[in-house]
C-alpha cells in the first residue's frame, strides 16, 4: 500500500489553481495511504529558541526544548511515513510560499532528514517520490524569474528525494485555458509508481 503525503501551500481556499491540481493528481491514487497537511493556514516561523532546541544534543534537551521541537518532529514523521509526497506550490511573488518556507524550515534538520558527510549535505529520505503542482499568473516555471521550482527541487533533493515531477499551470493570467489543460494533461500520464 503506498502511503502519500499530501500538502498543499496556497492561501487561497477553492479558489486556488494548486489545490485543484493535487486533488486531481490524488485521484489517481484511490487506494493510497493519505497524510493530508494543509499549510495554507500557515505553520510557526524558526526563532532563536527553535535554533538552540535544535542544535542541542537530544539527549541534553529539556522539556521545554523537546516541546518547542514536537511539530517539527510530526512533520518529520510525515514524511518519513510517506512513498510520494505531493505538494500544491504556487508562485508567489517568483518564489515559494511563506508557508512552504516555515514546512521546509522545520523538515530540514540535520541528523533527522539530512547529514554532513564530507563538508555537504546527504539526505536521510531514500526510496521516496515527489510530484509538485506548481501554478503561476505570470512567471513561467523554469525562467530566470522562477525561484520556486529549483528552490522546491533541491530541498528534496537535499533531503533524499531524488524523483521529484513538476507539474505546471505557470502564466494562467496570459492564457489559463491552455495552461491548465497541459497541467491535466501531464497529470493524466503521470506514473503511478512510487
Amino acid at each position: 500500500m503506498t502511503t502519500i503525503l499530501h500538502l498543499d501551500t496556497s492561501v487561497r481556499g477553492p479558489q486556488s489553481v494548486t489545490r485543484s491540481l493535487t486533488s486531481r493528481i490524488m485521484a489517481r491514487f484511490p487506494e493510497a495511504t493519505v497524510i493530508r497537511r494543509d499549510l495554507g493556514t500557515g505553520l510557526p516561523l524558526i526563532d532563536e529558541t527553535w535554533v538552540n532546541a535544535n542544535t542541542t544534543p537530544a539527549p541534553e534537551r529539556s522539556p521545554a526544548q523537546k516541546a518547542i521541537l514536537a511539530q517539527s518532529d510530526e512533520l518529520i514523521g510525515e514524511l518519513r511515513a510517506a512513498d510520494i509526497v505531493v505538494v500544491g506550490l504556487p508562485i508567489y511573488n517568483w518564489g515559494v510560499p511563506a508557508t512552504f518556507k516555515a514546512w521546509a524550515d522545520l523538515v530540514a534538520r540535520a541528523g533527522e532528514t539530512f547529514s554532513y558527510q564530507n563538508g555537504a549535505p546527504v539526505g536521510l529520505l531514500h526510496d521516496k517520490r515527489a510530484i509538485i503542482a506548481m501554478a503561476s499568473g505570470g512567471t513561467q516555471v523554469g525562467s530566470a524569474q522562477d525561484f520556486a521550482s529549483g528552490y522546491a527541487q533541491t530541498l528534496f533533493g537535499m533531503l533524499g528525494i531524488r524523483k521529484v515531477n513538476l507539474v505546471r499551470a505557470d502564466r494562467t493570467a496570459i492564457d489559463a485555458e491552455a495552461s491548465l489543460a497541459a497541467a491535466h494533461a501531464a497529470i493524466d500520464t503521470l506514473s503511478l509508481a512510487a
